[in-house]
């Protein structure tokens, strides 16, 4: 999916999302990482349910 089409189906600014994945931004609120998951047909438990989140710690 192309970065703009994401944008139009999950309702996030194309910027919000273009940040985030160029690391320009740490922080995603949850409720535009719901409307993400949202876009692409999974829920935030099937995002989250992910090894690559075990190790997670707060900074």
């Amino acid at each position: 999916m192309k970065l703009y089409d994401l944008s139009k189906a999950a309702g996030v600014s194309l910027p919000t999302i273009s940040d985030f994945l160029k690391n320009d931004t740490k922080n995603l609120r949850m409720d535009t990482m719901l409307h993400i998951c949202e876009a692409f047909g999974i829920t935030l438990k099937d995002f989250f349910d992910n090894p690559l989140f075990d190790d997670v710690i707060s900074e």
